[in-house]
């Protein structure tokens, strides 16, 4: 294997979660990545990443998606459901369609085995980014405010008009925190793919329609006929609520 290039400095305090049930791909992987500064644990099943997601911090989950038992999008769609742990698939499926299918149900990548470990660190390092640039300043504790929906970036927590917390995915959370941070204007795919699923994804530019139709099916009364993101015919999508952006309450 390729002797790694030292590891970045901000990588050391990254905790992976890999799960895959193929030990001759994992446990390498896992070798390899831990070279590279990544604080990684392993888990051959879903079930077993399960226990692990309920006891232990991770930044990042490394999921395959064929596996015996419950796969890959099922974990995920529990992820997205119920965490803000950014999830990379990896995968022998490579088709388009899987690809998009992956990112809508909430992954932030996907790479397709078989792989450089390379290109797969620079993934992570890509995601992490993306997910740091996601988190409010230090010492800047907020809340967005609009159209009677509450954003609390520092927990990634939405709350709707009733009080009831609605859950969102990574992915979903980085979209709204963009549109809520540039309200009324129009943001095209281009630019909303920089901002949430990275320029890895130019490719599967659809998928930010899909994240969208899915982040409307949470915050609108009607999503079918959209009211608060509305589609710019031939530019893009726009946030069309006033944003409050005030300071938590001690």
């Amino acid at each position: 294997m390729t002797q790694p290039a030292p590891p970045e400095a901000s990588a050391a305090r990254t905790a992976i979660l890999l799960v895959d049930d193929e030990a001759d791909l994992r446990e390498p992987l896992a070798d390899y990545l831990a070279r590279q500064g990544f604080a990684v644990t392993q888990a051959s099943s879903a079930g077993a990443a399960r226990a692990l997601l309920a006891t232990d911090h991770h930044d990042l989950v490394l999921l395959d998606i064929m596996m015996p038992g419950e796969d890959g999008l099922s974990l995920c769609r529990h992820l997205a459901e119920t965490r803000h742990v950014p999830v990379i698939f990896i995968t022998a499926r490579g088709e388009a369609t899987d690809r998009i299918v992956g990112l809508e149900i909430g992954a932030d990548d996907y790479v397709v085995k078989p792989f450089d470990p390379r290109e797969l660190v620079a993934r992570i390092r890509s995601v992490l980014r993306r997910t740091d640039r996601a988190a409010p300043p230090a010492g800047r504790a907020v809340v967005y405010h609009f159209e009677g929906w509450q954003l609390d970036p520092l927990k990634r927590r939405l709350v709707d008009g009733e009080g009831a917390v609605v859950a969102i995915s990574s992915a979903e959370f980085r979209l709204l925190l963009a549109f809520l941070d540039h309200p009324r204007q129009v943001l095209d795919r281009d630019r909303l793919l920089d901002m949430v699923q990275g320029r890895e994804a130019h490719l599967f530019d659809r998928a930010i329609d899909n994240q969208i139709s899915r982040l409307r099916r949470k915050i609108e009364p009607d999503s079918r006929n959209p009211q608060l993101i509305q589609t710019v015919w031939g530019g893009g999508y726009m946030l069309a609520a006033q944003v409050r952006i005030l300071p938590v309450r001690p």
